[in-house]
């Protein structure tokens, strides 16, 4: 990690962010001395409750045993193995078997769209999360995510289209808490005009966070260019200031 970049967005994040909450980090690493293991999964148990340590500055490292949910394994890259009722569960359900989540219509649905969606494969043995201001020489974060409420969505937003023409740099993929944090914005990261993820919809994870907050997950080579892009945005403007005042 650029130690002068981490240094310079946490300038400017307090310039024109205030008190707004510093970005969590990941990547992936075989190397065992970069975090605290988190605690092996014992049942179903979301990795989004598990970040609110991360936010409030204690890293984590996470492998295949201590991802409590088989859906947080798949988009985590730990393994690509499915449910074999998963398109009841995410339906219908089956009476007396499987709880339907209705999140789709049909198990013919989910299907079709498990068939369109994408996967990966996890480059290395762990996944590392830390707060920003925890960085260090050695990491080499893949994503930057915001937990943020509207007012600092709408900056982050905003900025985010700053250097673009395309009006779909930031996108909303149906996908699981999870998945929009990690997921996306990881293979988001390797494209010419990557886009940042705008996620936390996902009904099942929402308990986890508090009820105005949703996510904003941003690749890094595209926080880079926002960071260098801050001084001369809307930033600088009267606009914002009435909202940085709100921020506290």
């Amino acid at each position: 990690m650029d130690l002068n970049l981490r240094d310079r967005f946490n300038t400017r994040w307090r310039q024109y962010f205030g008190e707004a909450e510093l970005p969590i980090t990941f990547y992936y690493t075989d190397r065992e001395d970069t975090a605290t293991a988190a605690a092996a999964a014992t049942g179903h148990r979301c990795v989004v409750g598990d970040l609110a340590e991360v936010r409030h500055g204690k890293p984590l490292r996470f492998d295949l045993d201590s991802v409590g949910c088989w859906g947080g394994k798949r988009y985590f890259g730990f393994t690509q193995t499915i449910s074999p009722t998963f398109d009841y569960f995410l339906s219908c359900g089956i009476p007396g078997k499987v709880d339907g989540e209705r999140y789709k219509k049909s198990p013919e649905l989910v299907r079709a769209f498990v068939a369109q969606s994408p996967t990966f494969t996890a480059p290395a043995k762990f996944i590392v999360f830390k707060r920003w201001d925890h960085l260090d020489e050695r990491d080499e974060p893949a994503v930057a995510i915001f937990f943020a409420r509207p007012d600092v969505l709408s900056g982050l937003f905003t900025l985010t289209n700053f250097d673009e023409t395309d009006p779909n740099g930031v996108f909303a993929p149906f996908a699981a808490g999870c998945g929009s944090i990690v997921q996306y914005p990881y293979l988001e990261r390797t494209k010419p005009r990557p886009r940042a993820v705008l996620g936390m919809f996902d009904v099942s994870a929402r308990p986890c966070v508090p009820k105005d907050v949703l996510s904003f997950a941003i690749p890094m080579p595209k926080l880079e260019r926002m960071i260098a892009d801050m001084p001369e945005s809307f930033l600088i403007t009267h606009s914002w200031e009435k909202v940085r005042e709100r921020l506290g």
